[in-house]
């Protein structure tokens, strides 16, 4: 066995990891070694899965939730690389058996290994997502399927890592959040095995991607009203910055993006190839709406009495404590296509283009004929706008401005494909803008 002490592999670009022996679970309301009694923990940021309005199906439930707040921990648990092995590969098993020892293994042969070991480091804290349920997880992400619907249990056929990611946060300001692919089993190690995508850097270390890969994109002009669509990259094992491989498990990384780097920002989408997580900071959470803005804003609208413009009968957006259960008499429906709001009525069907294809008795257009639901993942919004907009063909309703982001935002979807979708239920957008100007009809009176 050769031992090599690497002084750069402790570099920022570089993997680390957490201290020996501590469990994963995040910190949500135990105060920091530095808070006074009393106080709220520092919040690092908070991560919401899309697809999910507001909470699970099922219900959000410990480290399985729709949304996740990441405040530091009574104890740093951060670790950093330390030294480089290359070993044989009977000597594997035995180099890696030490589970208090944080390693990255790298196999390159059958014949040869290299693993980086890691050592503690007290300037950040570790937060682990992926699909297991092992208390080295943080965050239990699983399979979003189109529409709202979720595989919310185990699933044979998920695509989503077990170790999908890590994130690493500085415990000091400006508590720089960092991403990196793929996150430490029960052993404390990850393994690239010979078929992983995985090289050695001009400076001599290694990197290497997982199978799936874990794709992130910056929005341009950060998460706010003049936001814009960035570009999709990949981040490897060791948090460099690549193009995307020509399909999701393709053995030829991309190429490295020097001038970017792993830091997350405000509005970054993490995607895990099966589920896309948004990141916010705490400044841009204050720039969100709030809770008890989004009612007000449905009060007010239901204030209005819009009205059904055939029916004559007066709407209401229902209350999201009722749930989004089957739409009740007062519920809101638009024609995706024109906008214009109707109640419910069973007139106008076109048979030969599907159920939902209905004809708009106003202006004659044909297309899908939806309830209307206002979104209630306020950390979705990029303004506290009135709720003038839907997504088609889903009907979630919300902001001019976040309703036309989300609508030219592309989510990965398989292998290389990619969809723009409603962030409230994960619906693929369709029509020529994915979204829809709602149009009312006051009372007549």
């Amino acid at each position: 066995m050769v031992l090599e002490g690497n002084p750069e592999v402790g570099s920022p670009r570089t993997s680390d990891l957490r201290r020996p022996g501590t469990q994963g679970s995040c910190v949500l309301s135990s105060p920091g070694e530095d808070a006074q009694p009393g106080e709220e923990p520092i919040k690092y940021g908070e991560l919401i899965v899309l697809g999910y309005n507001g909470c699970l199906a099922s219900g959000d439930k410990g480290r399985r939730r729709s949304r996740l707040a990441l405040s530091r921990r009574p104890h740093a648990n951060g670790v950093k690389p330390d030294v480089m092995h290359h070993i044989s590969t009977p000597l594997v098993s035995k180099a890696l058996s030490n589970r208090g020892q944080h390693s990255i293994s790298y196999t390159l042969s059958r014949s040869h290994s290299v693993i980086v070991e890691y050592t503690h480091d007290s300037d950040t804290d570790m937060f682990q997502i992926g699909r297991s349920t092992e208390n080295m997880i943080d965050f239990v992400v699983t399979d979003t399927s189109p529409g709202g619907g979720a595989a919310e249990g185990p699933s044979a056929q998920s695509t989503i890592s077990r170790y999908a990611c890590r994130i690493l946060c500085d415990r000091r300001p400006p508590y720089t959040a960092r991403i990196y692919a793929a996150g430490f089993d029960a052993s404390s190690n990850i393994f690239l095995g010979e078929r992983a995508a995985k090289w050695r850097t001009p400076d001599g270390l290694m990197d290497g991607l997982t199978t799936n890969g874990v794709l992130v994109m910056h929005p341009a002009g950060g998460f706010s009203e003049d936001s814009a669509p960035g570009v999709w990259r990949e981040i490897s094992v060791c948090g460099n910055v690549y193009t995307l491989r020509d399909s999701r498990s393709a053995q030829q990384r991309g190429k490295l993006v020097e001038n970017e780097s792993n830091v997350l920002q405000d509005g970054s989408l993490i995607d895990l190839c099966g589920a896309t997580l948004l990141w916010r900071t705490p400044a841009g959470l204050l720039r969100a709406p709030t809770l008890k803005q989004l009612e007000a804003q449905r009060q007010e609208a239901n204030a209005a009495r819009p009205q059904c413009p055939v029916g004559l009968s007066t709407l209401a957006f229902p209350s999201p404590a009722r749930g989004r259960t089957a739409p009740d008499k007062q519920q809101p429906w638009v024609y995706v296509r024109c906008g214009h709001v109707h109640g419910y009525h069973g007139w106008g069907c076109r048979r030969e283009r599907g159920p939902q294809e209905r004809e708009c008795p106003l202006c004659r257009l044909v297309g899908p004929y939806v309830p209307l639901w206002l979104g209630q993942e306020a950390g979705l919004c990029l303004d506290p706008g009135p709720p003038s907009h839907a997504f088609a063909p889903c009907g979630h309703v919300c902001s001019e401005k976040t309703a036309r982001y989300w609508a030219q935002t592309p989510l990965p979807h398989g292998t290389h494909a990619f969809h723009a979708a409603c962030p409230f239920c994960g619906a693929w957008l369709t029509g020529e803008h994915g979204c829809v100007r709602l149009i009312f009809q006051g009372p007549l009176d």
